[in-house]
């Protein structure tokens, strides 16, 4: 009886550990990309539309070093993701009146607060996106900034559709790989709308 109680208990183990490693991965992803963020790195990473490569939004060496992964100018603004309504307010001062949560929608605002020069417009407009993609979010909130979010392609070449299309020069040259979504199909990008000084929407794709 001492035997077979041994055993249910190293069985339970067992399970209790496969459980416990099965949850943790997302959480382990979210902690690698806290640490690549904290140290100012550059991470590849799957977002509520494509493949992106992101930064500290903040950090304008994280922002070169994006500029010079893709090989593109640094004159072409770079997409922010926040992960609230409340935290979208304290960079641009308002919440538009307009679905931005139903679907992918990236808005570029006249102007912007906390976010770096480098990926502002040569106006000081921003493009953001509310982000509605849980690992996106939960690294979003526990950063407490926002992070950059750009196409994973060399600049004038097609975006990837899923991890295996990301050219081997970009996973190269980035600091962290997030290890989730590898397989999975990613082909649609965000909306963008344009916000006029007058309070008006304009589509732009």
């Amino acid at each position: 009886m001492k035997i077979m109680g041994f055993y249910k208990k190293l069985l339970k183990k067992k399970l209790l550990n496969v459980k416990m490693e099965s949850k943790n991965i997302f959480d382990i992803e979210i902690e690698n990309v806290l640490q690549t963020l904290n140290n100012g790195g550059v991470f590849l990473y799957p977002t509520d539309t494509i493949w992106g490569i992101g930064c500290d939004a903040t950090n304008d060496k994280a922002i070169e070093k994006i500029y010079k992964i893709k090989q593109r100018a640094d004159h072409k603004a770079f997409i922010s993701l926040v992960n609230s309504k409340q935290q979208l307010k304290q960079i641009t001062g308002l919440i538009p009146k307009f679905d931005i949560s139903s679907q992918p929608t990236t808005i570029i605002y006249p102007q912007a607060k906390i976010l770096s020069k480098k990926i502002l417009g040569k106006d000081g407009s921003a493009g953001i996106r509310l982000t509605n993609d849980k690992f996106c979010k939960e690294v979003i909130k526990k950063f407490g900034k926002p992070i950059v979010s750009t196409s994973a392609n060399i600049s004038g070449t097609k975006h990837a559709n899923k991890f295996s299309e990301i050219s081997q020069e970009i996973k190269k040259n980035v600091d962290y790989i997030v290890n989730l979504c590898t397989n999975k199909l990613m082909t649609k990008p965000s909306r963008i709308f344009f916000l006029t000084k007058d309070g008006n929407f304009q589509k732009i794709r």
